[in-house]
C-alpha cells in the first residue's frame, strides 16, 4: 500500500503523456512528419545562415572570394570550348555553341555541387548535430542553398553571354526563374537522398565524383543529344533524364535555337515532385540515426 501523504510515483505512461502535453520529445528521436515540417519552417533562417557560412568558408583564403564561383566555370568553359568546339568538334547541331556550352556547364556544376556537398554534409556536421537538437534536414538544405547562392551570379553571367552572343531579348527569358526553382527543389531531394546513403555507408562518398562525371557526359552539357544520339530509344533516355531536362529548360530560356516545349516542363515538374518527395521521406525516416556514428 502507498504511504499516507505521499503521491504515487509517475509511471512511464504518465511521463510520456506529460512530455507530449508540454511539447517535449525524445532526444535524437524521429518526430512525426507534420511536426518535422513545422520545425523546419520555424528554423528556416538557421538554414540560410548556415548556407552563408558554408559559402564564406569555401571562399576563405581566396582574395577574389565569391568571384571564383563565376571564374571557375568560365575557365572550364574556355577549356571545354577548345576541346569540344575546336578539337573534337561537338558543336554540330548547335548555332550558339558558346551559350549552349556555358549554360550546360553552369547548370551541371550546380546540380553536381548539391549532390557532392549534400552527400558529405551530415558527416561533416557531426559536431553541430551531436551538440544541438534541430531537424537534421536543415543540413542538406543548407548545402543546396549555399550552392544556389553561388549559382546566382553565374546566372547573371549566362544572361550577359547570351546577349553579347547576339541572342534577342525574349519573354522566354523570364522562364529562367521557375526553371531554377524546380531545379532547386529537385536538388534538395537529391542532396537528402545522398546524405542519408553516405552517412550510412561512408565509402560511397568516393563514388560521387565518378557519378557526377558520368552525369556530365550523358546530359548534353557540351553536345546536342538529339544530334549525336538521334531520336531512338537512346536519345529519348538521355534527353528525359533529370539533368538533361533542367539544362534544356535553362537553354530554352536563354537561347532562341532551343524551343520551349510543354513536355519538357511536364518532365521537369514530374522529376522535381518525385525526387523531392522520395528524398525528404527517405531522409526523415533515418532522423534518429544521424550523429550516432
Amino acid at each position: 500500500m502507498t504511504a499516507v501523504g505521499h503521491n504515487p510515483p509517475l509511471i512511464s505512461a504518465d511521463l510520456q503523456a506529460l512530455a507530449v502535453e508540454h511539447g517535449l520529445r525524445k532526444v535524437g528521436g524521429r518526430p512525426p512528419l507534420k511536426t518535422y515540417v513545422q520545425d523546419l519552417w520555424k528554423r528556416r533562417h538557421f538554414t540560410i545562415e548556415m548556407a552563408r557560412g558554408m559559402t564564406d568558408s569555401s571562399n576563405e583564403g581566396h582574395r577574389l572570394g565569391q568571384l571564383w564561383e563565376v571564374l571557375t566555370p568560365l575557365l572550364w568553359a574556355g577549356l571545354y570550348l577548345f576541346i569540344f568546339g575546336v578539337v573534337v568538334k561537338t558543336r554540330a547541331g548547335t548555332e550558339n555553341f558558346v551559350g549552349y556550352l556555358v549554360t550546360g556547364l553552369f547548370i551541371f556544376r550546380y546540380v553536381s555541387g548539391c549532390m557532392s556537398l549534400g552527400a558529405k554534409c551530415i558527416r561533416k556536421s557531426q559536431g553541430l548535430i551531436t551538440s544541438l537538437q534541430f531537424p537534421r534536414a536543415l543540413v542538406p538544405m543548407a548545402a543546396c542553398t549555399a550552392e544556389m547562392i553561388s549559382l546566382l551570379p553565374a546566372i547573371l553571367v549566362m544572361f550577359v553571354l547570351a546577349l553579347t552572343s547576339h541572342e534577342p531579348i525574349r519573354w522566354q527569358m523570364l522562364l529562367m526563374a521557375p526553371a531554377i526553382v524546380l531545379m532547386f527543389i529537385f536538388t534538395l531531394g537529391l542532396a537528402m537522398t545522398a546524405a542519408r546513403i553516405v552517412d550510412a555507408l561512408p565509402d560511397l562518398a568516393n563514388m560521387i565524383p565518378f557519378i557526377t562525371r558520368f552525369m556530365m557526359y550523358v546530359s548534353g552539357v557540351f553536345f546536342s543529344i538529339s544530334h549525336f544520339a538521334g531520336n531512338g530509344w537512346l536519345g529519348h533516355v538521355l534527353s528525359y533524364q533529370p539533368l538533361a531536362i533542367y539544362i534544356e529548360l535553362a537553354r530554352s530560356a536563354l537561347l532562341e535555337e532551343v524551343a520551349v516545349r510543354p513536355t519538357t516542363w511536364l518532365w521537369a515538374i514530374g522529376w522535381t515532385t518525385l525526387m523531392f518527395s522520395f528524398g525528404f521521406i527517405f531522409f526523415w525516416r533515418a532522423e534518429a540515426r544521424y550523429g550516432r556514428g
